[in-house]
């Protein structure tokens, strides 16, 4: 049973991302605010639910919110900063567009930046723990996800509309026979042999 909210807080927000060990594509954050009454049977931490309910789940949660966001940092700029900054950059962008903006912040995991002075607790798998975590773990991952459909249909040979860009076989084997494209990232040890990428 996940529980409401963390703090006494009425605008209390968690936020989540989805994509951090891809080795291509962006790294997603969704931020939420969900209303004190809020509550679902189905919404859990959005990799022990199906596809399918992830994505029944994804208009439920935008329509009952109070606020959610949702933010992408690409992978030239996971590059540039590394995965982990680029994580809390997409939380930030997501908090963002948050209206209004939350009084009290929970995210999932261990690692945040002070977002705006404004209070946080960090909940090593908060996404699992909490409902607002929860729910913008499945808007991280079902806008994610759609991005990486979109992708595929211009390299189907990676087939990321079913690995999302995720370190598999499958992709691997097709990073060997077909080199990288421009959504792979460069910084990550794309092959497990690979000593130094040549670019």
């Amino acid at each position: 049973m996940l529980l409401k909210n963390h703090s006494s807080f009425i605008l209390e927000c968690g936020t989540d991302e989805a994509g951090r060990g891809c080795l291509a594509g962006p790294v997603t954050a969704a931020a939420v605010i969900l209303p004190k009454d809020f509550s679902n049977g189905i919404l859990n931490d959005s990799k022990q639910i199906s596809e399918k309910k992830r994505f029944a789940l994804k208009p439920v949660i935008e329509l009952q919110a109070v606020s959610f966001g949702v933010a992408h940092i690409f992978q030239e700029e996971i590059d540039n900063i590394n995965i982990l900054n680029a994580s809390i950059l997409a939380m930030h962008k997501s908090i963002d567009k948050l209206e209004p903006a939350p009084e009290f912040i929970i995210v999932d995991g261990n690692k945040f930046k002070c977002y705006n002075s404004i209070p946080h607790k960090t909940i090593v798998k908060g996404d699992s723990k909490y409902l607002s975590i929860a729910a913008a773990s499945v808007l991280a991952k079902t806008y994610r996800d759609l991005y990486m459909n979109k992708i595929h249909e211009e390299f189907p040979m990676y087939n990321w509309k079913q690995n999302k860009g995720y370190p598999t076989k499958e992709h691997r084997a097709a990073i060997r026979t077909y080199g990288i494209t421009k959504y792979h990232r460069k910084s990550f040890r794309l092959l497990p042999e690979q000593l130094k990428l040549e670019l």
